[in-house]
This record gives structure tokens, sequence and C-alpha cells, in this order.
């Protein structure tokens, strides 16, 4: 959603960059430590990768105020799942791991050690899985309850496509029978 974005480029969280790739910046204070890159078009492969000497530590992520922590794959994901469920995001902590490791998850825990609900976004495939299965029991073995949510596409970007492209479909259905 437009909001959504026009927040991440208000916070210099997300910019596009000379080649048209969205830059996702995960910052340390006021330090940016973290960038992954994503490109824009919408034919072929989707290029995508983290800037050589990125600490995934310091991945994108926002903070919130609340005690619940929300952890994706991508910065896509993450991004788009708020576009799914946007009631009360900006109270939510949120972090992309840009990947499937635990250190951006963990940085997370320790800058904010009133985190006591974790869940688990991941993609909906056998890394994503496997993922947050380790997580899970990562979290449990620090006393920090942990959820999974499922997309129901392969991802929250897939699932946001389909949700749209189903009102599109209705607003034409509409149109004609209306």
């Amino acid at each position: 959603e437009r909001e959504v974005v026009s927040y991440f480029t208000h916070e210099k969280l997300l910019y596009e960059d000379e080649h048209h790739n969205c830059v996702f910046v995960g910052m340390d204070g006021d330090i940016a430590k973290h960038a992954h890159l994503r490109s824009t078009n919408s034919e072929g492969k989707v290029f995508r990768m983290n800037v050589e000497g990125s600490e995934s530590a310091h991945s994108f992520h926002k903070d919130g105020t609340d005690k619940s922590l929300y952890v994706f794959e991508a910065p896509i994901d993450l991004l788009s799942y708020i576009s799914l469920f946007p009631e009360g995001w900006q109270e939510h902590n949120y972090v992309a791991c840009c990947g499937t490791s635990s250190i951006p998850v963990l940085e997370m825990l320790r800058q904010l050690p009133q985190l006591q609900q974790v869940y688990l976004c991941l993609d909906n495939d056998a890394a994503g899985h496997a993922a947050s299965e380790r997580m899970a029991k990562l979290l449990e073995e620090r006393g920090i309850s942990a959820e999974r949510l499922v997309p129901q596409q392969k991802d929250w970007n897939d699932d946001l496509k389909a949700e749209q492209e189903n009102k599109m479909e209705r607003s034409e259905l509409c149109q004609t029978f209306c």
C-alpha cells in the first residue's frame, strides 16, 4: 500500500537506487549497517541480494511499541504483510532476515528485551518451514513464545498479489453486472 511504502521511505529505510532497484536499509541506531537490493522489474527472474559488507544482525527492520515481533524472510514480504494486515501495524516490531538466518531475530531480542511474542511469518516452502522450526526452538530456549503464521501462497507478497487480482476481478464483474 502507498502509505506503507511512504512510511518506510520517509524513515529513510527504503529508497530506489540508480539502477531502479529497491534498497531496504537496516539501521543500528542512526547508522546504516545493512542494505538489501531487490529489482523492480516485473518480467523474468527477480534480482535480490544483500550488499557486500552488510551486517546481517542489522537487517531491514522496524521498531514498534508493543511486545510482539513479526519475522519475515524478505523485506518485500514484510511490507506485503503490513499491507494485508494494516490494523495497528505501527505498534508492532518487524524484521526481515533477508534469508533464513536467526541472527537478525536474536539482535532484535537483544535490542528489545521487552519482546514476549514472536510471529514467524517465513515462506510457505521447505526452507521457510525448517527455519521456522529452528527459530521456534531457539526462542523457546529463551522463554519467548513463538507462533507460526503461514501465507496461503508461497510468501506474503504472493498473497498480496493474489488479493489484488481478486479485487480487480470482482471490480470487473461488478462493472459488467451491476
